[in-house]
């Protein structure tokens, strides 16, 4: 082997080290935010920071090292490295964890322009009320009454709330009373939502949705009534902590009703 052969693998083997190094700290730092809030390590304002402050650098890492795994398989290739696929594979798997980084701070981002509100009601002047998840609530930073965000008045809330989710309001529906309460049932289930109670009777079900990066726990209660021949159908979804949802309750609301 002649020193410029060397020399080309020893360059080869500090890229592909050096994309694996980044890609797995900067993807690291990211998984950090959410785990740190679980941990107990800091609140969860702080973990979105994290995401925040990264966010407008990850995409340029996510590219460097796509640039970076590509210069590794192209010099294995023509320099016959018998690592290639070791090389290569490390390129990747950093790759991977840079993009993972990326898109992660990026969901978060764009949901910045989402309203600063964390309960959202179908019906604004008679919310569904809670029962079985009162007791769920104990250590809840967020009241339980509706529209009640530090910063905004009863009235700017619900507008807030219209302005953002305009479809989310009380449906009248074609079915008995019995079958939308089981399709909602199973709507709520379908989400992956911890069904904490369901009283025909009462027309009631309530539920705990669990968020996928924080792991928060929000309240969800459906209310069914009978109207005529036809059912009407109220949901409320309302988070225990934080100001802003980042629009998880309406969304999830939102998902719920494309079910029914």
């Amino acid at each position: 082997m002649n020193d410029t052969t060397s020399s080309k693998k020893t360059y080869l083997d500090c890229i592909a080290i050096a994309v694996l190094a980044v890609g797995l700290i900067v993807g690291l730092i990211i998984l950090a935010a959410p785990a740190g809030t679980w941990l107990g390590l800091w609140v969860f304002g702080t973990g979105f920071q994290i995401l925040i402050t990264l966010d407008p650098f990850t995409h340029w890492i996510a590219a460097l090292c796509a640039v970076g795994l590509l210069a590794v398989a192209i010099m294995a290739i023509r320099t016959k490295a018998k690592n290639t696929t070791k090389l290569c594979t490390f390129a990747a798997i950093g790759t991977l964890s840079a993009f993972l980084a990326w898109y992660i701070p990026s969901t978060v981002q764009a949901r910045l322009a989402y309203p600063i509100i964390h309960d959202v009601s179908t019906d604004v002047e008679n919310p569904p009320m809670y029962v079985a998840n009162i007791p769920l609530r104990a250590e809840a930073v967020n009241p339980m009454e509706y529209a009640t965000v530090e910063g905004l008045t009863a009235e700017e809330h619900i507008q807030q709330q219209r302005d953002a989710f305009p479809d989310l309001v009380p449906q009248l529906l074609d079915a008995s009373q019995q079958e939308v309460f089981d399709s909602a049932v199973t709507a709520l289930e379908s989400m992956g939502l911890e069904i904490t109670a369901a009283v025909p009777e009462e027309g009631r079900i309530e539920a705990v949705d669990t968020t996928f990066w924080f792991r928060f726990k929000d309240d969800v209660v459906v209310r069914i009534q009978a109207e005529g021949n036809q059912t009407l159908i109220d949901a409320r979804s309302l988070s225990r902590v934080g100001r802003g949802d980042l629009g998880a309750n309406g969304l999830r609301l939102q998902e719920f009703f494309s079910l029914l």
